[in-house]
């Protein structure tokens, strides 16, 4: 047995701050511990000396100087170096966190600051009801140096409107509401749905879509950005391995709640109401602040979506998403096992690879020199696999082509303006110092749509033989009449004086200034007609899937310095491919496609990333506008998502995201 004199040689005190939850001020407690004590043990000896009957179980310590988490309740205090000079702190795990979710509305949720941000923004999507919660993140909002010289606009920003999710039903502990298994759950006195229930089934503003700001209120939020300035905002994503205290995030600090990779698995109206209502103000967002750029004929169209998902929205009929359509999921079982057995398989090769069709038309083709006037040539193309031919004539095709391009890795834009009748594709096609352009002019819509789509799956390195190619040509034929500003035959056009709409609140602040408010409404009124039929759920998905075939969407810009370079760029981060970009012009330069890469690691000394594509492509860059951690982490994460299958119903396999993600620092 260890005598008092012995103990006093080997222990020694150490403060511990007990923080209350109230408001109350903090208490400080001197301990008398030896180095062998467990934090369990430490837990256990500092509720014994406060003597205050409460609960205690979300609470652990914290230790401010080494910046972490005491978690490990087996561990010694001589295992985590903690020593008489630490300064502990006994703290709920669980604290208020302001959320801008968005549709540009902030709630205030009490999340875990102890957990890993990928747990906690799980969390959080399972209060709000969000579905698929690995394609979102924890932003944090830019510095705005406006605000710095305004300092009256600080109590404006706390007298901001923020919905208090505690208060109103405390649905952060509730179990799985999303689940496809859930029924309504009822008040027994008032008949009223239950506060988790109303959630889910409609009745709370996460799925009712705002109202568009007055043009001087959106001339306000409206900067136009620059790569850099887009560099510095992508530099706030926090670090998905890292918890909120660990990365300076304190009580009540407000953060954004943004959709950060943009591939959305399994999009369904049935269940996801809330999930598809963000996306669409996350997208209505991007294209009313020019965070993505679009053309004239696209900014009306999707203003002519907007105006009638508000029209839909202010109307008095209650939403119901329970009918929406859905596919059962034993049926769709029942087809695939039928497709199997009949020897097909409608997600992969249709034909036998023996029979992959073909394209053939007469297109004109432009190829930029300097000091020419873009003259077009008319050629008879012909595409197979995935390489595009061209020959002087029908004739000749029989023989050697004038040239071919290959499309594997190559960049789809579209340079199309309906009203003109201009259906143009402008490939850029990768070679060893860069990327070379040729632009190809289509007759017509139809001829546009089979060729564009063709283009596509090759860049993907895939033909017109697989099943996806009759999808594709649909989406884009059914875009490009949405993009049609003249109404449909045998409608009238719509009567002007008779109609009451604020136009300017549709179109980003550089378009009012364009337009007169009589222009603008007549145009988007014009586009209007043509998705007049639509339901409020189709159009918000046509939002969606309209803002995800612009050449931009999803980009996200990082100024680095590759290996060997003097000079900074840009690279863009996409769903599917890596982009080098010229900083002066912001052309790109090369992409590398993630299906063309073997392996990637981080030198965490030199702060360094480095690539392997094949065909020995080696791409090592340092990151100049933020941690590579950060850079690291979005390749990473777009390789785990696209592992993902509607097998795994919904179960997230969290240790590999992190093994692709978190690296060895």
């Amino acid at each position: 047995m260890i005598t008092a004199a012995e103990y006093g040689k080997t222990s020694w005190e150490l403060t511990v701050q007990v923080e209350q939850r109230t408001g109350e001020e903090s208490m400080r407690f001197k301990l008398r511990v030896e180095g062998k004590l467990h934090i369990g043990g430490l837990m256990l000896k500092l509720v014994e000396k406060i003597k205050a009957p409460q609960d205690w179980s979300d609470y652990a310590l914290w230790w401010e100087q080494k910046n972490s988490w005491l978690l490990k309740t087996h561990w010694t205090l001589d295992k985590y170096g903690v020593q008489a000079d630490a300064d502990l702190h006994y703290t709920p795990q669980h604290k208020p966190l302001c959320l801008q979710l968005p549709n540009m509305k902030t709630i205030k949720l009490s999340v875990s600051f102890s957990s890993v941000v990928f747990k906690t923004v799980t969390e959080i999507c399972k209060a709000l009801n969000i579905r698929r919660p690995e394609e979102l993140s924890l932003l944090k909002p830019p510095d705005d140096p406006s605000k710095k010289k305004k300092k009256k606009d600080k109590s404006k920003d706390q007298m901001e409107d923020i919905i208090d999710m505690d208060a109103i039903g405390g649905v952060s502990g509730s179990p799985g509401l999303y689940s496809k298994t859930m029924t309504p759950m009822y008040d027994p006195e008032n008949g009223m749905p239950a506060s988790a229930t109303s959630l889910w089934f409609g009745e709370n503003t996460l799925t009712v879509s705002q109202p568009n700001l007055p043009p001087a209120e959106l001339a306000k939020i409206y900067q136009p950005l620059s790569l850099t300035d887009k560099a510095v905002i992508n530099s706030g994503w926090l670090d998905s391995s890292r918890s909120l205290m660990e990365q300076g995030i304190q009580e009540e600090d407000k953060l954004l709640l943004r959709f950060k990779y943009h591939c959305f698995f399994d999009l369904n109206p049935k269940y996801d109401a809330v999930r598809i209502n963000q996306l669409y103000e996350q997208a209505r967002w991007a294209v009313l602040l020019e965070e993505v750029d679009c053309t004239e004929e696209e900014m009306l169209m999707f203003a002519s979506l907007q105006y009638h998902i508000c029209k839909l929205t202010m109307s008095s009929e209650p939403l119901d998403y329970s009918n929406e359509p859905d596919i059962d999921e034993v049926e769709a079982a029942l087809s695939n096992l039928e497709v199997t057995l009949e020897g097909g398989n409608t997600d992969r090769i249709l034909e036998d690879i023996t029979d992959i069709p073909k394209l053939t038309d007469t297109l004109k083709l432009f190829r930029p020199k300097r000091l020419t006037l873009r003259p077009y040539k008319e050629y008879w193309f012909v595409f197979k696999d995935t390489t595009i031919s061209y020959y002087k004539n029908k004739e000749m095709s029989s023989g050697e082509p004038i040239e071919q391009f290959h499309l594997r890795g190559c960049e789809v834009v579209p340079d199309v303006n309906v009203t003109d009748k201009k259906f143009g594709i402008k490939l850029l096609l990768p070679v060893a110092d860069g990327m070379n352009e040729v632009y190809i002019r289509c007759e017509n819509e139809t001829q546009y749509a089979k060729w564009k789509a063709a283009c596509i799956l090759a860049s993907k390195g895939k033909t017109m033989a697989y099943s996806s190619y009759r999808t594709e040509v649909r989406n884009i034929q059914s875009f490009l009449q949405m993009k049609n500003l003249a109404p449909p035959s045998g409608q009238a056009a719509p009567d002007l004086d008779s109609m009451e709409m604020n136009a300017e609140c549709f179109v980003s602040p550089r378009y009012v200034k364009k337009y007169k408010t009589k222009q603008l409404t007549a145009r988007i009124l014009e586009a209007h007609q043509n998705i007049a039929q639509l339901s409020l759920m189709e159009a918000k998905m046509r939002f969606i899937q309209a803002w995800q075939s612009l050449p931009e969407f999803g980009i996200n810009y990082y100024i680095v310095r590759f290996r060997g370079s003097k000079k900074d760029e840009v690279l863009g981060v996409s769903y599917n491919r890596l982009i080098r970009i010229d900083m002066s012009t912001g052309l790109p330069v090369t992409t590398w496609r993630f299906s063309n890469m073997k392996q990637w690691n981080v030198n965490w000394e030199i702060r360094q990333v480095a690539i392997e594509f094949d065909q020995n492509i080696q791409v090592a860059f340092s990151c100049q506008s933020c941690d590579c951690k950060v850079v690291h982490e979005f390749i990473g994460g777009y390789i785990f998502l696209s592992t993902r299958s509607k097998d795994q119903n919904e179960t997230l396999d969290e240790e590999l995201f992190h093994k692709l993600t978190g690296g060895q620092e």
